[in-house]
């Protein structure tokens, strides 16, 4: 199958969440067999109008992430001239969106909408008109879902396909020393370590012992706080990782704990997840991490640092896992089969099969 992405910027312009999900999906279907094109703005050098690098062609409708016009105005005629099966857009501008729309239709083609919702869904006229021009919007949770349709989106038309992760990887690399408790996360304004801290804290008295993965502006004054609750013997920063590194920790760890108040989808949560780790989510209106552990045995909702103390006691009542696959549905080839089928579905529906 032919498919033409579109995003004005990649992972290679700006790191945020939704280019490395878009990187993701390009390179999921590439490794599944199919033809993969990125229409967006340049990032290499040279004057080429296409590149080729790991069976993904990058294909430049306009030299400067910022020239937002003149991208919507030459990505319609680029598309039709492609051929595509499906155009697969990026909703973020969501005026590049409405000009991917038009440029399925001059191909002839089903469009869908990846709506991933790092940074929230904007609620003003140009998102609303977006949101009803996809032929399928994708979220990577029920969380993003509900936000679209609430931006007017038609409820039959969203579907949720997760961030994957490779379950075979987390086979493959061995455990690392054996904690109680895991945290990972970039340390900034938004991680929430604070509610971890105050819950070890309740449970001063027992044993245990943690490691905190990641880093940023405020490890200072979380390390900090550790000190002045008295937990910092039994608590370990160890800055930022490599994902093997990561997955051996989790592998090591009984307990994942997820208190961020903003997450779209929480993958570092779910590699712990099917490392074995025993997950407990702090609830916040604004994170979708809750959904992977509702109605799950080894899995703990809570609503306070109380709550997050009681639910590592009982956690402890289960047991020692260094793999779980329960998680099978989340892996690589299981989510590019998931995407497959909504193109599928979308061809049949214009009948192009």
């Amino acid at each position: 199958m032919r498919i033409a992405f579109v995003s004005l910027e990649t992972v290679r312009h700006r790191d945020t969440e939704t280019n490395r999900r878009l990187q993701s999906t390009l390179e999921l279907l590439a490794d599944a067999g199919h033809d993969v094109h990125l229409f967006c703005a340049r990032f290499w050098d040279g004057d080429s109008p296409t590149l080729e690098r790991d069976d993904v062609t990058y294909r430049a409708v306009t030299d400067d992430p910022d020239a937002r016009r003149s991208f919507c105005l030459r990505l319609p005629f680029d598309l039709g001239a492609a051929g595509p099966d499906i155009v697969h857009a990026t909703a973020r501008p969501p005026t590049a969106l409405l000009a991917a729309g038009w440029g399925a239709r001059i191909a002839r083609a089903p469009l869908v909408a990846e709506w991933y919702g790092d940074g929230g869904v904007d609620d003003d006229w140009w998102t609303r008109r977006a949101t009803g021009r996809a032929d399928r919007i994708v979220a990577p949770s029920e969380l993003v879902a509900t936000w679209v349709r609430e931006r007017g989106a038609d409820g039959d038309r969203v579907e949720t396909v997760p961030n994957p992760i490779d379950l075979e990887r987390v086979r493959d690399v061995s455990p690392d020393d054996r904690v109680d408790v895991v945290y990972a996360r970039r340390l900034d304004e938004g991680a929430n370590l604070e509610s971890l801290l105050l819950g070890l804290a309740e449970l001063r008295g027992r044993d245990w012992t943690a490691t905190v993965i990641g880093d940023g502006p405020e490890r200072e004054a979380y390390e900090r706080l550790a000190r002045d609750l008295r937990i910092e013997d039994r608590l370990s920063f160890v800055g930022d990782c490599s994902l093997e590194e990561r997955i051996a920790a989790y592998r090591g760890a009984h307990v994942f704990a997820q208190t961020a108040e903003h997450c779209v989808f929480p993958t570092e949560m779910l590699w712990a997840l099917a490392a074995g780790c025993v997950g407990i989510v702090e609830y916040h209106v604004d994170s979708s991490a809750h959904e992977l552990v509702e109605g799950w045995e080894r899995g703990f909702r809570t609503t306070s640092e109380d709550e997050l103390a009681d639910a590592i006691l009982s956690a402890g009542d289960l047991e020692h896992r260094t793999f779980d696959d329960r998680f099978a549905d989340y892996d690589r080839s299981a989510v590019a089969e998931r995407y497959l089928e909504q193109y599928r579905m979308l061809r049949e529906e214009y009948g192009l099969l």
